[in-house]
């Protein structure tokens, strides 16, 4: 039973596991105007079999987390998180924005669509274990914008998303936080610390991940012990120990996985050899072959210890998702969103992509939270160089009347001295 799901375990995972946002707020209420009053998702067939993508998702997640990752510091990426924010933009690039954005996403938007809403209907849900993902869409009242009818529809009929109208001012920031917040249980209070004038919509993906192990640790598997870094410095930590009967190897690590109740998800860890450095392994990383891997363990006893820890992590990715492919979505004079919507002053591009994780292992479970925002604005002129106008030496006065345009005083200033 255990290799059945083990693709999807570690799908999960991996791109969920790592994830968790620090979002505001009291309660969802609002200027923002809900408008899915006026937009009924459509009926989609589900995909029953995932596998014809399983490895390009492992693969996108791979490479996020090969470009995010931080040498010496810890790096917390939820590329699925990630994955279902830029595939509701996706939606709306054309052309060569849009061929960039699905050659890093690693699928035709099509199949990307379809392949996310099936899997969001495949996901498992039980008592001791759960996976939530929710999606909004948010775009601004300014009368210089004009949303897409085409673009809200496609993302009510696959993502599901909550679809707003707002001010955009400090309220609807405030609003956003609250979403995320609730939508993460609370383990991201505030993704936004303010919108941007020049904003004409932000997309919102917020995950929230909870598991009870399948087997809890008792209070004898529990010991205290020394967590050595990368430099040889000693850290106080707290072991979980267990003998675990699957087991992870390739040619620069050995691993292992642990379930959670019912064996529908999981927790891997992949231990890079003595002579290898964890950027080194990072960048060893292939996703396809890291995706085989995960399917087709090895069972074995392992004998394994896990640190308890609890961590957090903050990213704005518009660097990152250019490096991987796409710059052509952030370039504000080229980037093609015409699908989204129009603005009249200019055009649409993303500006920016926040992403926050935060995840706690512990003695009885797992949880994890992850929020990404991607913000859309339309271009504006960049600002001037300052000008410098010293009157320091002889000069031309007037005194004007601004109704009419006309100087009601006109003079020279040739000596300051009475």
């Amino acid at each position: 039973m255990k290799k059945r799901h083990i693709g999807l375990v570690i799908l999960s995972l991996i791109l969920v596991c790592a994830m968790a946002v620090n979002l505001t707020g009291c309660t969802m209420t609002a200027k923002a105007e809900d408008l899915m009053k006026g937009i009924k998702p459509n009926n989609v067939n589900v995909i029953d079999d995932l596998n014809l993508h399983n490895a390009d998702v492992t693969d996108f997640a791979i490479r996020l987390f090969k470009a995010s990752e931080q040498g010496g510091g810890n790096t917390l990426v939820s590329p699925l998180s990630v994955l279902r924010a830029l595939a509701m933009t996706v939606n709306g690039a054309e052309n060569e924005t849009l061929q960039q954005m699905e050659k890093v996403l690693g699928m035709k938007t099509e199949d990307l669509n379809m392949y996310l809403y099936s899997y969001m209907k495949n996901l498992p849900q039980g008592d001791k274990y759960k996976l939530k993902l929710a999606n909004s869409v948010w775009f601004t009242q300014a009368e210089r914008f004009t949303v897409d009818k085409n673009f809200l529809q496609t993302n009510a009929d696959y993502y599901g998303a909550d679809i707003y109208k707002a001010p955009f001012d400090n309220r609807t920031c405030t609003d956003i936080n609250n979403w995320v917040k609730e939508k993460t249980d609370e383990m991201i209070p505030e993704i936004l610390n303010e919108i941007s004038p020049t904003a004409v919509m932000i997309l919102v993906n917020a995950l929230a991940f909870e598991a009870e192990w399948s087997e809890i640790y008792e209070y004898h598997q529990v010991e205290d012990g020394k967590f050595t870094k990368e430099d040889g410095t000693k850290q106080e930590a707290q072991f979980m120990n267990s003998t675990e009967d699957v087991y992870l190897e390739d040619d620069n690590a050995t691993g292992f996985i642990k379930y959670y109740k019912d064996g529908k998800y999981a927790f891997a860890a992949m231990l890079p050899k003595k002579d290898v450095s964890v950027s080194d392994y990072v960048a060893s990383l292939d996703g396809k072959a890291l995706n085989a891997l995960l399917a087709n363990p090895q069972y074995a006893t392992v004998y394994t210890s896990i640190p308890k820890f609890e961590a957090e992590y903050t990213v704005e990715m518009a660097e990152i998702l250019k490096t991987m492919g796409m710059p052509l979505a952030f370039d504000y004079n080229n980037a093609e969103f015409s699908s989204l919507g129009t603005s009249s002053n200019g055009n649409i591009f993303i500006e920016k992509v926040y992403h926050k994780t935060y995840i706690s292992v512990g003695e009885k479970g797992t949880k994890a939270g992850a929020a990404t925002a991607v913000i859309m604005e339309n271009f504006f002129a960049e600002p001037q160089e300052p000008k410098e106008v010293y009157l320091d030496r002889p000069f031309v006065y007037m005194l004007i009347d601004c109704e009419n345009n006309i100087p009601f005083f006109i003079g020279t200033m040739m000596n300051v001295e009475k």
